[in-house]
């Protein structure tokens, strides 16, 4: 096995042609061509991630977030990325990254937060592939609607909006992993009672109060996700093949 035939999975899943025009999809570092004898999974890449891929026996690490978004014009060790860069040299690790190609895919995250609210009748939220609109099961209060929030991507607590009333119920909503409170006058009409995303801003809590149930629920946790569905993507091609999901990431913001 090589790493270009790990990573052709996931661009079949997730074409590089899908990406944001701003983003760094794709390779980051290595040799495509190199033999691959496993993969491990993360959300960020670290030195503590690298390190647990050699451990592992791992040749190649697929994060979600780029490791490297700008250019690099020095490798002096001064910061993450910089770091990251020299120890998988060395290590002879290769990086790939599927960001918003994975956020656009079809299948992407959103559609898979939404598998996890038990989201019904799911459909696109913005014509580029980002986000979703689903109905619940059954309409709950939105106190309910908040704790299944937590629950389901392992926040340890949320920013909310103020509701409209107490009594408000949700039944059909609105998400978008990572940061997307820009999607959130679309939701709003098309009849979402809440919608949520991750890294709003005090203003977008202010100018909807009165028309939706904004739940800032953590860039982490509403992209944690990522390791699933690339687990999923390369287990249904390679079966037998050694793939990980990191167990040394950590959440990087801490709630106190």
């Amino acid at each position: 096995m090589t790493n270009r035939e790990i990573i052709d999975a996931i661009e079949e899943f997730a074409p590089l042609s899908l990406q944001e025009s701003w983003d760094n999809s794709g390779w980051q570092l290595g040799d495509p061509s190199a033999n691959c004898s496993g993969v491990l999974l993360c959300v960020d890449v670290t030195p503590d991630i690298i390190r647990e891929a050699v451990a592992k026996g791992c040749d190649l690490i697929v994060s979600h977030h780029p490791l490297i978004f700008r250019g690099v014009k020095q490798i002096t060790g001064r910061d993450r990325v910089e770091r990251c860069i020299s120890l998988a040299l060395r290590e002879g690790i290769s990086v790939y990254s599927s960001h918003t190609a994975t956020d656009c895919a079809p299948d992407g995250v959103s559609w898979e937060m939404g598998r996890r609210l038990g989201l019904t009748d799911a459909q696109g939220l913005d014509s580029s592939g980002l986000g979703i609109i689903g109905d619940l099961p059954s309409e709950m209060s939105w106190k309910d609607f908040v704790a299944l929030v937590k629950k389901t991507f392992g926040a340890d607590s949320v920013k909310c909006s103020r509701v409209p009333s107490d009594g408000w119920k949700v039944s059909k909503v609105g998400l978008c992993g990572g940061s997307a409170a820009e999607f959130l006058p679309l939701a709003i009409a098309r009849g979402a009672q809440a919608y949520v995303t991750a890294d709003c801003k005090l203003n977008q809590f202010i100018d909807h109060a009165d028309d939706i149930l904004l739940i800032d629920s953590g860039h982490f946790e509403t992209e944690e996700c990522t390791k699933e569905i690339f687990y999923r993507v390369i287990s249904e091609k390679f079966p037998n093949f050694a793939v990980w999901k990191s167990t040394v990431e950590r959440n990087p913001v801490v709630y106190l």
